[in-house]
């Protein structure tokens, strides 16, 4: 068994993006966005995936709509939607994603935005295949 003090742990990471835990249909991982920063426009095609705000202040944009995001918000991005989450507060804007199935590679840690979007783009942030 797995089990998570989830609030605490996300925000006891400095790290862009952390995956805590890989399953063969769903992934856990946990985001700090600095303030002024972004996760970035995406679109997992075949990946639905749900978020929940555990501190910060943000902007959440999914298909073109836009909504304020706060601690206890939860956001759900179906597969296909392209999607981007703004931090616009002062503080880091601090939550928790599950990915079904997995989008990143298992154990996966990104410092920064910068340095995930240079894994992703040399092939280093695959998902486990089965």
């Amino acid at each position: 068994m797995e089990h998570y003090t989830i609030a605490t742990v996300a925000e006891e990471s400095p790290d862009f993006r952390r995956v805590l835990w890989t399953g063969e249909h769903t992934q856990l991982v946990v985001m700090t966005i600095p303030p002024g920063g972004e996760i970035g426009e995406e679109v997992h095609e075949d990946i639905d995936q749900i978020l929940t705000f555990v501190s910060g202040v943000g902007e959440a944009i999914v298909s073109g709509q836009k909504r304020k995001v706060v601690q206890g918000d939860l956001v759900v991005v179906p597969a296909g939607k392209k999607h981007n989450f703004v931090n616009t507060g002062e503080n880091p804007l601090i939550l928790y994603t599950v990915y079904g199935p997995p989008e990143h590679a298992d154990g996966a840690v990104h410092k920064t935005k910068e340095e995930a979007d240079a894994a992703e783009e040399a092939g280093q942030d695959e998902p486990p295949t089965s």
